[in-house]
């Protein structure tokens, strides 16, 4: 090319408007030799570092050129020189490398079905013909140039123009010489527009500490994981017949450091693990620990899909933590967010300046309860990101499970909207007929590529058949919140004992629907913030009656089919509400009721995990049986828990301050019974009515249906736990 014909193509690099640099920059034929090309702003002079080779200014820009026959010039040659302060600079031209992004990447990311996108997305340690370097890869449709903008590059969007990728709308740049560590962003300038905007890395794997917004190279993990056996056998675990229960934490709140300040990963992974193998809980479940800016979101308005956040650590130290609960028996569940993404100009909204990941329409794409956008669920590349980040903190991070976050909202197109405020699907209906087939597709990836993690609903309506494979018509979910469950149990318990009578069927209902789902009963944050009030004082009473109910409450919780999740907290019994922005009360353990509330979760715990009747068949009738359902009167239940063999416990609850002395309840087999538990202990802070620790024996009386029966004190306030010890023997 001669210069007057490609003045016009230096312009628009000058102008940060062109969308393929590569056929301008670097080294091209040029007659019988070749001329190399170089932008370089704010430079005084450049030259090829192999052979000392001076490049002209082109006059009036910022460009320079060198012609010669190139014969001696090594493929990856390096450009030498001098800023605007005459600092001499050194650095391998990125515009001598080829593509390298794979074709099939491309092609799998824009059909929808890449479970890996964030291996080639982002920015990734790289190596070309033995040059390290870093590659970033962004996808932006609309844009008419992106560039990488940095700290190695002064942030100037003219210094590493990216090149496209043909109709896939992924833009590309291998930057030789850069290591991890650096921060950097995206500026994409819109192709209608002309508008610059400047956007953190959606596949990012490291993120600035909030308020600044850049992303971090975060490079290849060194981490050496020491979980080996527990992975394996997770890929084996038959979790719908062991013991599952889930402790609920907001890592940021559980405890701080001396001056208030947040703990890091490793230190909180020692603390918490101690706690929770102490308490007995067998898996701990993190509010969402994905990157996001506000913190009084709770990380539920996510920005970082790839990223742990760095509010307590970098990449490592999250694995880190992973890898000492494990190394300790303890599973990982985090919570996930695809039904929804914040507006922060920094992040996914409208990231090319139109709508990319969210969906156009606001009708279909805008949240208004949380002014949040909704993912474009029939967008292939929208996919492929979210089951990305799905696999990602499964296969990658070592995490056992993922709770999805709002799926309700996911599943009904008028979910919180008005007449007219929504779109019907193609049939007339209010089902999102996309969202649901993206997360059968969601279940299916995860079960075919993590064997063993579980995927975990929050889903608040009747929807059929949400922990059902979707070779049934199911969603394909491992597990969903019973909130029915949850939302009806709360509101008996906080009327007064003297009106629950009137309620009972609050507490039987659950039983009508109790096996149709793979249920988790959960009593999570939802339930202790926005005025709602802590565990304890939706509790009805005196300080006593509110400890009393609420012991009875938990043993109600772990005696009922479903697996159990609590929120810290609310296992000592915390008196306020949660408060995000502090840590939990947990001075009130200096106080002999608090204490009691502790020692009776970390004993349901032990009897649960150690108990067959009461996980061995939590998801179906063999599991469970009435021995009365009916006596509203008193507020009292009785029922069947059972295993498989002759395991059987007998569980008595009394929802009245009143002790019921000679109550009669009907059992299936003669001989003796223990009671194993009896939430109006004095060791948990009740009054020490019950039946002792001695044997019961059963008497030959048949009672409620039953062929045996057995006396009992049942305790106000309280549930009693009887465990079956065996037949008569010689009595």
């Amino acid at each position: 090319m001669k210069r007057d014909a490609i003045h016009p193509e230096l312009k628009r690099i000058s102008e940060a408007r062109h969308h393929d640099p590569f056929a301008v920059l670097g080294r091209h034929p040029d007659g019988d030799g070749v001329v190399v090309r170089a932008h370089v702003p704010r430079a005084a002079e450049v030259s090829i570092a192999e052979g000392n080779l001076p490049m002209a200014r082109v006059p009036e820009s910022d460009h320079f050129e060198w012609h010669g026959d190139g014969r001696t010039l090594p493929a990856h040659y390096s450009l030498i020189w001098r800023d605007e302060r005459h600092i001499e600079r050194i650095a391998r031209d990125p515009y001598t490398f080829a593509p390298q992004v794979g074709d099939l990447d491309l092609h799998l990311f824009g059909e929808g079905r890449h479970r890996h996108a964030g291996n080639f997305l982002g920015a990734h340690e790289h190596e070309v013909d033995g040059v390290a370097g870093i590659l970033f890869a962004v996808w932006a449709p609309n844009a008419e140039r992106v560039s990488v903008v940095g700290d190695f590059n002064a942030w100037d969007g003219r210094s590493h123009p990216m090149r496209v990728r043909g109709g896939s709308g992924v833009w590309e740049l291998f930057i030789p010489d850069l290591g991890p560590g650096c921060i950097y962003k995206y500026e994409i300038r819109n192709r209608h527009s002309g508008h610059v905007l400047l956007k953190a890395d959606p596949f990012g794997q490291r993120h600035e500490l909030r308020p600044r917004t850049g992303s971090i190279v975060a490079g290849r993990s060194r981490y050496a994981w020491g979980d080996g056996d527990w992975m394996a056998r997770r890929a084996r675990f038959d979790w719908q017949h062991a013991p599952m229960s889930v402790y609920e934490v907001h890592i940021g709140s559980w405890q701080r450091g001396r001056e208030g300040e947040f703990l890091g990963y490793r230190e909180i992974a020692h603390r918490l693990v101690a706690y929770v193998k102490d308490m007995g809980f067998t898996h701990i479940e993190l509010l969402p620990i994905t990157e996001h800016p506000y913190d009084a979101s709770w990380g539920y308005q996510t920005t970082g899909y790839f990223a742990p956040t760095s509010r307590f650590g970098d990449p490592d130290d999250f694995r880190y933590f992973i890898d000492h609960c494990h190394r300790n028996g303890i599973g990982v569940l985090v919570d996930w967010v695809p039904a929804h993404f914040p507006k922060d100009a920094h992040g996914l909204a409208r990231f090319d300046e139109t709508p990319l990941y969210e969906h156009g329409d606001p009708r279909l794409g805008e949240h208004m309860d949380w002014a949040t956008l909704i993912f474009n669920y029939g967008r292939n590349e929208v996919k492929s990101f979210l089951l990305s980040s799905a696999i990602y903190w499964l296969e990658e991070m070592h995490v056992d499970g993922l709770r999805v976050d709002a799926v309700a909202s996911m599943l009904y197109l008028d979910y919180s909207r008005k007449e007219g405020e929504w779109v019907p699907n193609k049939y007339g209906g209010r089902e999102n007929l996309v969202a649901i087939d993206f997360l059968r597709e969601l279940n299916i990836a995860v079960h075919d590529q993590c064997p063993g993690a579980l995927m975990i609903a929050e889903e608040s309506t009747s929807w059929p058949q949400v922990s059902r494979p979707t070779y049934v018509g199911g969603l394909g979910f491992d597990i969903k919140w019973n909130m029915g469950w949850m939302n009806d149990t709360l509101r008996f318990m906080s009327h007064d004992p003297v009106h629950r009578k009137y309620h009972h069927d609050l507490l039987t209902f659950s039983m009508l629907y109790a096996f149709t789902e793979n249920f988790m009963l959960p009593f999570s944050h939802d339930e202790v913030v926005h005025g709602k009030g802590s565990m304890l004082n939706k509790m009805p009473g005196d300080e006593w009656q509110r400890h009393a109910n609420l012991r009875a409450l938990y043993a109600y919780q772990f005696t009922h089919p479903g697996k159990k999740l609590l929120f810290m907290g609310t296992e000592f019994g915390q008196g306020l509400e949660w408060n995000s922005a502090g840590v939990l009360d947990w001075y009130v353990l200096d106080f002999p009721l608090h204490q009691g509330m502790q020692r009776l979760v970390r004993d349901l715990n032990r009897m649960y995990a150690s108990s067959p009747a009461l996980f061995r068949h939590e998801f179906d009738w063999k599991g469970f049986e009435w021995i009365d359902c009916h006596d509203s009167a008193q507020s009292v239940l009785s029922f069947m828990r059972k295993g498989d063999r002759d395991e059987l416990m007998i569980v008595a609850v009394n929802l009245t301050p009143i002790p019921r002395r000679g109550y009669r309840i009907g059992v299936p087999r003669g001989g003796s019974y223990r009671e194993v538990l009896n939430t109006d202990s004095a060791y948990y802070g009740g009054g020490n009515v019950g039946n002792g620790t001695g044997l019961l024996w059963a008497d030959e009386l048949g009672w409620m249906s039953q062929p045996h029966s057995l006396e009992l004190v049942l305790p106000p306030l309280a549930v009693l736990v009887l465990n079956y010890e065996g037949a008569p023997q010689g009595r």
